[in-house]
Protein backbone atom coordinates (compact mmCIF):
# COMPACT_ATOMS: atom_id res chain seq x y z
CA UNK A 1 0.00 0.00 0.00
CA UNK A 2 2.91 2.32 0.77
CA UNK A 3 4.44 1.53 -2.63
CA UNK A 4 1.12 2.23 -4.36
CA UNK A 5 0.63 5.50 -2.48
CA UNK A 6 4.16 6.64 -3.36
CA UNK A 7 3.30 6.09 -7.02
CA UNK A 8 -0.08 7.84 -6.78
CA UNK A 9 -2.27 4.78 -7.43
CA UNK A 10 -4.41 2.31 -5.52
CA UNK A 11 -3.56 -1.40 -5.30
CA UNK A 12 -6.43 -2.15 -7.67
CA UNK A 13 -4.89 0.07 -10.35
CA UNK A 14 -1.56 -1.82 -10.29
CA UNK A 15 -0.71 -4.36 -12.98
CA UNK A 16 0.15 -7.91 -11.97
CA UNK A 17 2.98 -10.11 -13.16
CA UNK A 18 3.11 -13.82 -12.36
CA UNK A 19 6.48 -15.60 -12.41
CA UNK A 20 7.93 -18.85 -11.05
CA UNK A 21 9.04 -16.90 -7.98
CA UNK A 22 5.59 -15.52 -7.27
CA UNK A 23 3.26 -12.71 -8.20
CA UNK A 24 4.40 -9.12 -8.52
CA UNK A 25 2.69 -5.73 -8.64
CA UNK A 26 4.02 -3.16 -11.07
CA UNK A 27 3.04 0.12 -12.63
CA UNK A 28 3.65 1.49 -16.12
CA UNK A 29 4.16 5.23 -16.42
CA UNK A 30 5.36 7.57 -19.13
CA UNK A 31 7.83 10.26 -18.17
CA UNK A 32 8.06 13.05 -20.71
CA UNK A 33 11.47 14.63 -21.25
CA UNK A 34 12.14 18.14 -19.99
CA UNK A 35 13.55 20.92 -22.12
CA UNK A 36 17.36 20.79 -21.84
CA UNK A 37 17.79 24.54 -21.50
CA UNK A 38 15.38 24.61 -18.55
CA UNK A 39 17.43 22.00 -16.67
CA UNK A 40 20.84 23.68 -17.04
CA UNK A 41 20.56 26.45 -14.39
CA UNK A 42 19.67 24.11 -11.52
CA UNK A 43 22.30 21.56 -12.62
CA UNK A 44 24.90 24.32 -12.74
CA UNK A 45 24.02 25.69 -9.29
CA UNK A 46 24.13 22.17 -7.84
CA UNK A 47 27.51 21.53 -9.47
CA UNK A 48 28.96 24.74 -8.05
CA UNK A 49 27.78 23.90 -4.55
CA UNK A 50 29.41 20.47 -4.73
CA UNK A 51 32.86 21.87 -5.56
CA UNK A 52 35.37 21.16 -2.73
CA UNK A 53 36.22 24.81 -2.06
CA UNK A 54 37.68 25.21 1.47
CA UNK A 55 37.10 28.96 1.74
CA UNK A 56 34.42 31.08 0.04
CA UNK A 57 34.16 34.84 -0.36
CA UNK A 58 31.57 37.43 -1.38
CA UNK A 59 32.27 40.68 -3.15
CA UNK A 60 30.76 44.13 -3.42
CA UNK A 61 27.19 44.24 -2.16
CA UNK A 62 26.46 40.63 -3.24
CA UNK A 63 25.53 37.94 -0.76
CA UNK A 64 26.43 35.04 -3.07
CA UNK A 65 29.75 33.34 -2.30
CA UNK A 66 32.36 31.74 -4.54
CA UNK A 67 36.10 31.17 -4.58
CA UNK A 68 36.65 34.39 -6.58
CA UNK A 69 34.49 37.33 -7.77
CA UNK A 70 32.30 36.42 -10.74
CA UNK A 71 31.77 39.16 -13.34
CA UNK A 72 30.10 37.37 -16.22
CA UNK A 73 27.98 34.25 -16.72
CA UNK A 74 27.42 32.82 -20.18
CA UNK A 75 24.89 29.98 -20.53
CA UNK A 76 24.25 28.88 -24.10
CA UNK A 77 22.42 25.87 -25.52
CA UNK A 78 23.50 25.88 -29.14
CA UNK A 79 22.70 29.45 -30.20
CA UNK A 80 20.00 29.87 -27.56
CA UNK A 81 20.84 32.04 -24.57
CA UNK A 82 19.60 30.37 -21.37
CA UNK A 83 17.94 33.01 -19.24
CA UNK A 84 19.21 32.50 -15.69
CA UNK A 85 21.02 34.16 -12.81
CA UNK A 86 24.04 32.36 -11.32
CA UNK A 87 25.88 33.70 -8.27
CA UNK A 88 23.96 36.95 -8.59
CA UNK A 89 25.01 37.55 -12.21
CA UNK A 90 22.53 37.42 -15.07
CA UNK A 91 23.55 35.28 -18.05
CA UNK A 92 24.64 37.00 -21.25
CA UNK A 93 26.40 36.01 -24.44
CA UNK A 94 28.75 38.97 -24.00
CA UNK A 95 31.91 37.95 -22.18
CA UNK A 96 35.31 39.46 -21.41
CA UNK A 97 38.46 38.77 -23.39
CA UNK A 98 42.10 39.21 -22.35
CA UNK A 99 42.61 42.57 -20.62
CA UNK A 100 45.63 43.54 -22.75
CA UNK A 101 45.95 41.23 -25.74
CA UNK A 102 42.41 40.72 -26.99
CA UNK A 103 39.01 42.41 -27.32
CA UNK A 104 37.84 43.68 -23.97
CA UNK A 105 34.41 42.24 -24.75
CA UNK A 106 33.10 39.83 -27.37
CA UNK A 107 29.68 38.42 -28.22
CA UNK A 108 29.48 34.64 -28.57
CA UNK A 109 27.57 33.28 -31.55
CA UNK A 110 26.96 29.82 -30.10
CA UNK A 111 28.25 27.26 -27.65
CA UNK A 112 30.13 25.56 -30.49
CA UNK A 113 32.18 28.70 -31.29
CA UNK A 114 33.07 29.47 -27.64
CA UNK A 115 36.62 28.11 -27.62
CA UNK A 116 37.49 29.38 -31.09
CA UNK A 117 36.05 32.89 -30.59
CA UNK A 118 37.67 33.30 -27.20
CA UNK A 119 41.05 32.29 -28.63
CA UNK A 120 40.86 34.34 -31.84
CA UNK A 121 39.01 37.45 -30.62
CA UNK A 122 39.69 37.42 -26.90
CA UNK A 123 43.24 35.99 -26.91
CA UNK A 124 42.21 33.61 -24.13
CA UNK A 125 42.97 29.87 -24.27
CA UNK A 126 39.84 28.49 -22.64
CA UNK A 127 40.80 24.83 -22.94
CA UNK A 128 42.69 23.85 -19.75
CA UNK A 129 44.53 20.92 -21.36
CA UNK A 130 45.59 23.14 -24.27
CA UNK A 131 47.08 25.70 -21.86
CA UNK A 132 48.80 22.95 -19.90
CA UNK A 133 50.31 21.36 -23.03
CA UNK A 134 51.51 24.77 -24.21
CA UNK A 135 53.26 25.47 -20.88
CA UNK A 136 55.00 22.09 -20.86
CA UNK A 137 56.12 22.52 -24.48
CA UNK A 138 57.48 26.05 -23.97
CA UNK A 139 59.28 25.25 -20.70
CA UNK A 140 60.80 22.10 -22.23
CA UNK A 141 62.04 24.12 -25.21
CA UNK A 142 63.82 26.59 -22.89
CA UNK A 143 65.41 23.69 -21.00
CA UNK A 144 66.63 22.12 -24.24
CA UNK A 145 68.19 25.41 -25.34
CA UNK A 146 70.20 25.29 -22.12
CA UNK A 147 71.16 21.66 -22.61
CA UNK A 148 69.13 20.84 -19.53
CA UNK A 149 65.98 19.29 -18.12
CA UNK A 150 63.08 21.30 -16.67
CA UNK A 151 61.46 20.53 -13.32
CA UNK A 152 57.91 20.01 -14.58
CA UNK A 153 56.45 19.14 -11.21
CA UNK A 154 52.80 18.09 -11.71
CA UNK A 155 51.45 20.29 -8.93
CA UNK A 156 53.39 23.32 -10.18
CA UNK A 157 52.28 22.79 -13.79
CA UNK A 158 48.65 22.43 -12.66
CA UNK A 159 48.80 25.60 -10.57
CA UNK A 160 50.48 27.70 -13.24
CA UNK A 161 48.00 26.44 -15.84
CA UNK A 162 45.17 27.66 -13.62
CA UNK A 163 46.50 31.22 -13.14
CA UNK A 164 47.01 32.29 -16.76
CA UNK A 165 44.62 32.90 -19.65
CA UNK A 166 47.22 32.71 -22.42
CA UNK A 167 50.58 31.27 -21.30
CA UNK A 168 53.82 32.82 -22.52
CA UNK A 169 57.04 31.35 -21.11
CA UNK A 170 60.30 33.30 -20.76
CA UNK A 171 63.80 32.50 -19.54
CA UNK A 172 65.52 34.32 -16.71
CA UNK A 173 68.66 33.72 -14.66
CA UNK A 174 70.28 34.30 -11.27
CA UNK A 175 73.86 34.68 -10.05
CA UNK A 176 75.97 31.48 -9.95
CA UNK A 177 77.13 32.25 -6.41
CA UNK A 178 73.75 31.09 -5.14
CA UNK A 179 74.54 27.57 -6.37
CA UNK A 180 76.80 27.12 -3.33
CA UNK A 181 73.56 26.76 -1.34
CA UNK A 182 71.97 23.26 -1.46
CA UNK A 183 69.75 23.32 -4.52
CA UNK A 184 66.65 22.11 -2.66
CA UNK A 185 66.47 25.38 -0.70
CA UNK A 186 66.72 27.42 -3.89
CA UNK A 187 64.18 25.27 -5.68
CA UNK A 188 61.81 25.48 -2.72
CA UNK A 189 61.57 29.26 -2.94
CA UNK A 190 61.58 29.35 -6.76
CA UNK A 191 58.71 26.90 -7.07
CA UNK A 192 56.80 27.60 -3.89
CA UNK A 193 57.00 31.39 -3.69
CA UNK A 194 57.46 32.46 -7.31
CA UNK A 195 55.96 29.58 -9.35
CA UNK A 196 59.13 29.37 -11.45
CA UNK A 197 60.36 26.26 -13.27
CA UNK A 198 63.95 25.33 -12.23
CA UNK A 199 66.23 23.81 -14.87
CA UNK A 200 68.88 21.14 -14.21
CA UNK A 201 71.78 19.87 -16.30
CA UNK A 202 71.92 16.28 -17.54
CA UNK A 203 73.54 15.15 -14.25
CA UNK A 204 70.75 16.66 -12.18
CA UNK A 205 72.70 19.72 -10.99
CA UNK A 206 70.72 22.96 -10.78
CA UNK A 207 71.54 25.53 -13.47
CA UNK A 208 71.45 29.31 -12.81
CA UNK A 209 68.51 29.72 -15.20
CA UNK A 210 64.79 29.23 -14.80
CA UNK A 211 61.57 29.55 -16.81
CA UNK A 212 58.59 31.62 -15.75
CA UNK A 213 55.07 32.08 -17.10
CA UNK A 214 53.52 35.40 -18.06
CA UNK A 215 49.99 36.36 -19.05
CA UNK A 216 51.32 39.01 -21.45
CA UNK A 217 53.70 38.88 -24.40
CA UNK A 218 55.52 42.21 -24.85
CA UNK A 219 57.53 42.85 -28.02
CA UNK A 220 60.55 43.58 -25.85
CA UNK A 221 60.47 41.26 -22.81
CA UNK A 222 63.63 42.74 -21.25
CA UNK A 223 61.80 44.59 -18.47
CA UNK A 224 59.57 41.58 -17.80
CA UNK A 225 62.58 39.25 -17.46
CA UNK A 226 64.64 41.66 -15.32
CA UNK A 227 61.62 42.24 -13.10
CA UNK A 228 61.31 38.54 -12.35
CA UNK A 229 65.07 38.27 -11.75
CA UNK A 230 64.85 41.19 -9.36
CA UNK A 231 61.97 39.57 -7.48
CA UNK A 232 63.67 36.20 -6.99
CA UNK A 233 67.06 37.58 -5.96
CA UNK A 234 66.07 38.58 -2.37
CA UNK A 235 64.54 35.13 -1.79
CA UNK A 236 67.71 33.41 -2.97
CA UNK A 237 69.75 35.80 -0.85
CA UNK A 238 67.67 34.80 2.16
CA UNK A 239 68.40 31.13 1.49
CA UNK A 240 72.10 31.93 1.13
CA UNK A 241 72.09 33.85 4.42
CA UNK A 242 70.28 31.08 6.31
CA UNK A 243 72.68 28.48 4.91
CA UNK A 244 75.79 30.46 5.86
CA UNK A 245 74.38 31.13 9.32
CA UNK A 246 73.67 27.44 9.94
CA UNK A 247 77.11 26.39 8.70
CA UNK A 248 78.76 28.25 11.57
CA UNK A 249 77.72 25.26 13.70
CA UNK A 250 77.74 21.48 13.32
CA UNK A 251 74.43 19.70 12.85
CA UNK A 252 74.90 17.89 16.15
CA UNK A 253 75.19 21.19 18.02
CA UNK A 254 71.55 21.94 17.20
CA UNK A 255 70.39 18.96 19.30
CA UNK A 256 70.58 21.04 22.46
CA UNK A 257 67.92 23.37 21.02
CA UNK A 258 65.56 20.41 20.56
CA UNK A 259 65.26 20.24 24.36
CA UNK A 260 63.18 23.43 24.18
CA UNK A 261 60.98 22.44 21.23
CA UNK A 262 57.84 20.58 22.34
CA UNK A 263 56.85 17.71 20.07
CA UNK A 264 53.64 17.02 21.98
CA UNK A 265 52.98 18.07 25.57
CA UNK A 266 52.23 14.54 26.80
CA UNK A 267 55.20 12.99 25.02
CA UNK A 268 57.79 15.68 25.59
CA UNK A 269 60.35 17.59 23.59
CA UNK A 270 61.86 16.70 20.24
CA UNK A 271 65.02 15.73 22.12
CA UNK A 272 63.04 13.26 24.27
CA UNK A 273 61.45 11.79 21.18
CA UNK A 274 64.81 11.53 19.38
CA UNK A 275 66.27 9.48 22.23
CA UNK A 276 63.35 7.06 21.98
CA UNK A 277 63.77 6.78 18.20
CA UNK A 278 67.48 6.14 18.73
CA UNK A 279 66.86 3.18 21.05
CA UNK A 280 64.20 1.80 18.74
CA UNK A 281 66.45 2.24 15.70
CA UNK A 282 69.12 0.14 17.43
CA UNK A 283 66.51 -2.56 18.15
CA UNK A 284 65.27 -2.55 14.54
CA UNK A 285 68.82 -2.49 13.15
CA UNK A 286 69.75 -5.56 15.16
CA UNK A 287 66.57 -7.33 14.04
CA UNK A 288 67.23 -6.71 10.33
CA UNK A 289 71.05 -7.05 10.58
CA UNK A 290 71.85 -3.39 9.89
CA UNK A 291 74.72 -1.38 11.43
CA UNK A 292 73.25 -0.43 14.82
CA UNK A 293 75.88 2.26 15.53
CA UNK A 294 75.11 4.10 12.28
CA UNK A 295 71.38 3.78 12.89
CA UNK A 296 71.80 5.23 16.39
CA UNK A 297 73.87 8.13 15.08
CA UNK A 298 71.37 8.93 12.33
CA UNK A 299 68.43 8.77 14.74
CA UNK A 300 69.96 11.25 17.18
CA UNK A 301 70.79 13.68 14.34
CA UNK A 302 67.52 13.14 12.46
CA UNK A 303 65.57 16.08 13.93
CA UNK A 304 68.47 18.48 14.49
CA UNK A 305 67.77 20.41 11.30
CA UNK A 306 64.37 21.42 12.71
CA UNK A 307 66.27 23.87 14.91
CA UNK A 308 68.24 25.36 12.03
CA UNK A 309 67.52 28.77 10.53
CA UNK A 310 67.01 27.32 7.06
CA UNK A 311 64.34 24.77 8.02
CA UNK A 312 62.64 27.25 10.32
CA UNK A 313 62.14 29.49 7.28
CA UNK A 314 61.68 26.81 4.60
CA UNK A 315 59.87 24.03 6.46
CA UNK A 316 59.60 21.72 3.44
CA UNK A 317 63.39 21.31 3.45
CA UNK A 318 63.39 19.33 6.72
CA UNK A 319 65.40 16.16 6.33
CA UNK A 320 66.93 17.53 3.14
CA UNK A 321 68.99 20.18 4.91
CA UNK A 322 69.82 17.72 7.69
CA UNK A 323 71.27 15.38 5.06
CA UNK A 324 73.36 18.17 3.46
CA UNK A 325 74.60 19.52 6.79
CA UNK A 326 75.56 15.99 7.92
CA UNK A 327 77.51 15.43 4.68
CA UNK A 328 79.33 18.75 5.13
CA UNK A 329 80.15 17.74 8.72
CA UNK A 330 81.79 14.57 7.40
CA UNK A 331 79.18 12.16 8.74
CA UNK A 332 78.96 8.67 7.22
CA UNK A 333 77.02 8.57 3.94
CA UNK A 334 74.44 6.09 5.29
CA UNK A 335 73.90 8.33 8.32
CA UNK A 336 73.34 11.41 6.15
CA UNK A 337 70.97 9.58 3.80
CA UNK A 338 69.03 8.14 6.75
CA UNK A 339 68.32 11.67 7.98
CA UNK A 340 66.63 12.43 4.67
CA UNK A 341 64.92 9.04 4.24
CA UNK A 342 63.41 8.99 7.74
CA UNK A 343 60.44 10.78 6.12
CA UNK A 344 60.22 8.48 3.09
CA UNK A 345 57.89 7.77 1.45
CA UNK A 346 56.72 11.36 1.66
CA UNK A 347 53.75 10.90 -0.68
CA UNK A 348 51.93 8.22 -2.67
CA UNK A 349 54.29 6.73 -5.23
CA UNK A 350 57.41 8.13 -3.56
CA UNK A 351 60.44 5.85 -3.23
CA UNK A 352 61.03 3.97 0.02
CA UNK A 353 64.41 3.51 1.76
CA UNK A 354 66.30 0.51 0.39
CA UNK A 355 69.49 0.35 2.49
CA UNK A 356 69.56 -1.35 5.95
CA UNK A 357 70.53 1.68 8.10
CA UNK A 358 68.06 3.96 6.33
CA UNK A 359 65.33 1.31 6.65
CA UNK A 360 65.95 0.88 10.38
CA UNK A 361 65.76 4.63 11.09
CA UNK A 362 62.66 5.15 8.92
CA UNK A 363 60.80 2.24 10.56
CA UNK A 364 61.80 3.47 14.03
CA UNK A 365 60.59 6.98 13.20
CA UNK A 366 57.20 5.75 12.01
CA UNK A 367 56.66 3.30 14.86
CA UNK A 368 57.51 5.97 17.44
CA UNK A 369 54.93 8.28 15.89
CA UNK A 370 52.22 5.61 15.76
CA UNK A 371 52.74 4.23 19.25
CA UNK A 372 53.26 7.65 20.82
CA UNK A 373 50.12 9.23 19.40
CA UNK A 374 47.95 6.15 19.95
CA UNK A 375 49.37 5.99 23.47
CA UNK A 376 47.92 9.40 24.33
CA UNK A 377 44.59 8.62 22.62
CA UNK A 378 44.93 11.14 19.79
CA UNK A 379 43.64 8.83 17.08
CA UNK A 380 42.83 10.17 13.60
CA UNK A 381 39.16 11.06 13.15
CA UNK A 382 37.48 11.17 9.76
CA UNK A 383 39.78 12.94 7.34
CA UNK A 384 41.70 14.66 10.17
CA UNK A 385 45.11 13.14 10.80
CA UNK A 386 47.41 15.91 12.08
CA UNK A 387 50.28 13.57 12.96
CA UNK A 388 50.13 11.68 9.65
CA UNK A 389 49.40 8.30 11.23
CA UNK A 390 47.84 6.84 8.10
CA UNK A 391 50.81 7.94 6.01
CA UNK A 392 53.19 6.49 8.61
CA UNK A 393 51.39 3.14 8.59
CA UNK A 394 51.30 2.89 4.79
CA UNK A 395 54.96 3.92 4.64
CA UNK A 396 55.88 1.26 7.18
CA UNK A 397 53.99 -1.36 5.15
CA UNK A 398 55.66 -0.38 1.88
CA UNK A 399 59.17 -0.32 3.38
CA UNK A 400 58.79 -3.82 4.81
CA UNK A 401 57.09 -5.44 1.81
CA UNK A 402 59.14 -3.78 -0.94
CA UNK A 403 62.40 -4.64 0.83
CA UNK A 404 61.34 -8.14 1.97
CA UNK A 405 62.08 -7.24 5.59
CA UNK A 406 61.29 -9.98 8.09
CA UNK A 407 60.35 -8.15 11.28
CA UNK A 408 58.05 -9.20 14.08
CA UNK A 409 55.79 -6.16 14.11
CA UNK A 410 53.99 -7.12 17.33
CA UNK A 411 57.23 -7.39 19.32
CA UNK A 412 58.52 -4.16 17.79
CA UNK A 413 55.35 -2.33 18.83
CA UNK A 414 55.54 -3.78 22.34
CA UNK A 415 59.18 -2.68 22.65
CA UNK A 416 58.23 0.83 21.52
CA UNK A 417 55.56 0.90 24.24
CA UNK A 418 58.25 -0.04 26.79
CA UNK A 419 60.47 2.81 25.60
CA UNK A 420 57.65 5.33 25.95
CA UNK A 421 56.88 3.94 29.40
CA UNK A 422 54.68 6.14 31.59
CA UNK A 423 53.88 8.43 28.66
CA UNK A 424 51.49 5.73 27.41
CA UNK A 425 47.99 6.42 28.75
CA UNK A 426 46.06 3.94 26.62
CA UNK A 427 46.42 0.41 28.02
CA UNK A 428 45.43 -1.07 24.64
CA UNK A 429 48.05 0.86 22.70
CA UNK A 430 49.98 -2.16 21.39
CA UNK A 431 46.92 -3.98 20.05
CA UNK A 432 45.37 -0.74 18.72
CA UNK A 433 48.51 0.16 16.77
CA UNK A 434 48.83 -3.37 15.37
CA UNK A 435 45.18 -3.37 14.26
CA UNK A 436 45.59 0.08 12.73
CA UNK A 437 48.63 -0.96 10.68
CA UNK A 438 47.16 -4.27 9.52
CA UNK A 439 43.90 -2.54 8.57
CA UNK A 440 45.90 -0.09 6.43
CA UNK A 441 46.99 -3.15 4.46
CA UNK A 442 43.46 -3.35 3.08
CA UNK A 443 43.90 -0.07 1.20
CA UNK A 444 47.40 -1.14 0.15
CA UNK A 445 46.03 -4.31 -1.46
CA UNK A 446 43.04 -2.52 -2.98
CA UNK A 447 45.53 -0.42 -4.95
CA UNK A 448 46.91 -3.70 -6.30
CA UNK A 449 43.45 -5.00 -7.25
CA UNK A 450 43.51 -7.72 -4.59
CA UNK A 451 40.00 -8.56 -3.39
CA UNK A 452 38.95 -7.61 0.12
CA UNK A 453 37.95 -11.25 0.80
CA UNK A 454 41.57 -12.36 0.28
CA UNK A 455 42.82 -9.69 2.69
CA UNK A 456 40.18 -10.64 5.30
CA UNK A 457 41.00 -14.34 5.02
CA UNK A 458 44.59 -13.62 6.03
CA UNK A 459 43.71 -10.98 8.63
CA UNK A 460 41.63 -13.58 10.49
CA UNK A 461 44.73 -15.64 11.38
CA UNK A 462 46.56 -12.53 12.68
CA UNK A 463 50.16 -12.92 11.44
CA UNK A 464 52.69 -10.95 13.48
CA UNK A 465 54.83 -10.03 10.46
CA UNK A 466 53.80 -7.76 7.59
CA UNK A 467 56.06 -9.65 5.18
CA UNK A 468 54.51 -12.93 6.31
CA UNK A 469 51.06 -11.36 5.84
CA UNK A 470 52.00 -10.35 2.31
CA UNK A 471 53.27 -13.81 1.41
CA UNK A 472 50.02 -15.33 2.66
CA UNK A 473 47.92 -12.85 0.66
CA UNK A 474 49.77 -13.65 -2.55
CA UNK A 475 49.45 -17.39 -1.89
CA UNK A 476 45.70 -17.12 -1.22
CA UNK A 477 45.25 -15.00 -4.34
CA UNK A 478 46.80 -17.79 -6.42
CA UNK A 479 44.93 -20.49 -4.50
CA UNK A 480 41.62 -18.81 -5.33
CA UNK A 481 42.29 -19.37 -9.03
CA UNK A 482 42.44 -23.17 -8.54
CA UNK A 483 39.33 -25.16 -9.56
CA UNK A 484 39.32 -26.90 -6.15
CA UNK A 485 39.36 -23.63 -4.16
CA UNK A 486 35.61 -23.03 -3.97
CA UNK A 487 34.78 -26.58 -2.83
CA UNK A 488 37.57 -26.60 -0.25
CA UNK A 489 36.42 -23.24 1.12
CA UNK A 490 32.87 -24.60 1.47
CA UNK A 491 34.19 -27.74 3.13
CA UNK A 492 36.27 -25.70 5.59
CA UNK A 493 33.23 -23.59 6.44
CA UNK A 494 31.24 -26.76 7.05
CA UNK A 495 34.01 -28.21 9.22
CA UNK A 496 34.20 -25.00 11.26
CA UNK A 497 30.42 -25.03 11.82
CA UNK A 498 30.46 -28.67 12.98
CA UNK A 499 33.41 -28.15 15.33
CA UNK A 500 31.94 -24.95 16.77
CA UNK A 501 28.91 -26.91 18.00
CA UNK A 502 30.90 -29.82 19.40
CA UNK A 503 32.45 -29.97 22.85
CA UNK A 504 35.56 -31.93 21.93
CA UNK A 505 38.65 -32.49 24.00
CA UNK A 506 42.06 -32.62 22.35
CA UNK A 507 42.12 -36.32 21.46
CA UNK A 508 44.11 -38.05 18.74
CA UNK A 509 42.52 -39.84 15.80
CA UNK A 510 42.12 -43.56 16.48
CA UNK A 511 42.27 -45.61 13.27
CA UNK A 512 40.69 -48.62 15.05
CA UNK A 513 37.44 -46.67 15.24
CA UNK A 514 37.22 -46.20 11.45
CA UNK A 515 34.13 -47.90 10.01
CA UNK A 516 33.87 -46.22 6.59
CA UNK A 517 36.31 -46.37 3.71
CA UNK A 518 35.89 -42.65 3.12
CA UNK A 519 37.30 -41.72 6.54
CA UNK A 520 40.16 -44.20 6.13
CA UNK A 521 41.10 -42.79 2.72
CA UNK A 522 40.83 -39.18 3.87
CA UNK A 523 42.93 -39.70 6.98
CA UNK A 524 45.55 -41.68 5.07
CA UNK A 525 45.83 -38.86 2.53
CA UNK A 526 45.98 -36.23 5.32
CA UNK A 527 48.79 -38.15 7.07
CA UNK A 528 50.65 -38.46 3.79
CA UNK A 529 50.42 -34.76 2.93
CA UNK A 530 50.65 -33.27 6.45
CA UNK A 531 54.44 -33.53 6.73
CA UNK A 532 54.87 -31.96 3.31
CA UNK A 533 52.32 -29.20 3.94
CA UNK A 534 53.69 -28.34 7.39
CA UNK A 535 57.18 -28.18 5.93
CA UNK A 536 55.93 -25.63 3.40
CA UNK A 537 54.26 -23.67 6.21
CA UNK A 538 57.44 -23.61 8.30
CA UNK A 539 59.42 -22.31 5.33
CA UNK A 540 56.83 -19.62 4.66
CA UNK A 541 56.02 -21.24 1.31
CA UNK A 542 52.27 -20.71 1.59
CA UNK A 543 51.74 -20.97 -2.13
CA UNK A 544 52.93 -24.58 -2.26
CA UNK A 545 51.16 -25.38 1.02
CA UNK A 546 47.78 -24.32 -0.36
CA UNK A 547 48.46 -25.93 -3.72
CA UNK A 548 49.22 -29.23 -1.98
CA UNK A 549 46.18 -28.82 0.25
CA UNK A 550 44.02 -28.67 -2.88
CA UNK A 551 44.90 -32.33 -3.52
CA UNK A 552 42.58 -33.28 -0.63
CA UNK A 553 39.50 -31.89 -2.35
CA UNK A 554 38.08 -35.18 -3.71
CA UNK A 555 38.68 -37.07 -0.45
CA UNK A 556 37.05 -34.30 1.61
CA UNK A 557 34.02 -34.28 -0.71
CA UNK A 558 33.78 -38.08 -0.48
CA UNK A 559 33.99 -37.96 3.32
CA UNK A 560 31.05 -35.60 3.66
CA UNK A 561 29.06 -37.59 1.11
CA UNK A 562 29.64 -41.01 2.68
CA UNK A 563 30.25 -40.34 6.39
CA UNK A 564 27.84 -39.16 9.09
CA UNK A 565 29.79 -37.31 11.78
CA UNK A 566 27.21 -36.97 14.55
CA UNK A 567 26.37 -40.66 15.03
CA UNK A 568 24.95 -42.21 18.19
CA UNK A 569 28.19 -44.01 19.05
CA UNK A 570 30.00 -41.39 21.13
CA UNK A 571 33.48 -42.85 20.52
CA UNK A 572 33.01 -42.98 16.74
CA UNK A 573 31.53 -39.48 16.69
CA UNK A 574 34.44 -38.01 18.69
CA UNK A 575 36.90 -39.82 16.45
CA UNK A 576 35.32 -38.30 13.35
CA UNK A 577 35.34 -34.90 15.00
CA UNK A 578 39.05 -35.44 15.67
CA UNK A 579 39.54 -36.10 11.94
CA UNK A 580 37.81 -32.81 11.14
CA UNK A 581 39.86 -30.94 13.72
CA UNK A 582 43.10 -32.32 12.25
CA UNK A 583 41.92 -31.30 8.79
CA UNK A 584 40.84 -27.86 10.07
CA UNK A 585 44.26 -27.13 11.56
CA UNK A 586 45.90 -28.09 8.31
CA UNK A 587 43.54 -25.95 6.22
CA UNK A 588 43.59 -22.90 8.51
CA UNK A 589 47.35 -22.47 8.73
CA UNK A 590 47.66 -19.90 5.94
CA UNK A 591 44.30 -18.15 6.07
CA UNK A 592 40.62 -18.60 6.81
CA UNK A 593 39.65 -19.73 3.33
CA UNK A 594 35.98 -19.91 4.30
CA UNK A 595 35.63 -16.13 3.79
CA UNK A 596 36.81 -16.27 0.17
CA UNK A 597 33.33 -16.98 -1.20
Amino acid sequence: MGWAKANGISIEEADRLKTEKGEWLYIKTTKTGANTASLIPDLFVHALKSLPIPRLMHWGDKHEEFVRPVHTVCALFGEELIDCTILGVKSSNTINGHRFLGQRQLTLKSAETYVEQLRNEGCVVADYEERKASIIKQVSAIAQRNNGVADLDDALVEEVTSIVEAPFIFQASFEERFLKVPSEALVYTMKGDQKYFPIYDKEGKLLPVFAFVSNINPKDPTSLISGNERVVRPRLSDAEFFFNTDRKHTLESFFERLENIVYQKDIGSLADRSRIVQKLAIYIANAIKADADKAARAAILAKCDLATTMVTEFTDTQGIMGMHYAELDGEDKDVAEAIFEQYSPRFAGDKVPTKPVQIAVSIAEKLTTLVGIFGINMLPKGDKDPFGLRRAAIGLIRIIIENNIELDLIKSIEYTCELLGAKIKNKNTASDVADFIFNRLKAYYQDQDIEASIFLSVLSVKPSSILDFDMRVKAVKEFKTLPQASDLASAYKRISNILSKAALSDVAVNEELFTEDAEKVLMAHVDKLAVKINSFYNDGNYKEALSTLAELKDDVDNFFEKVMVNVDDEAVKNNRLAILRTLSKLMANTADISVLY
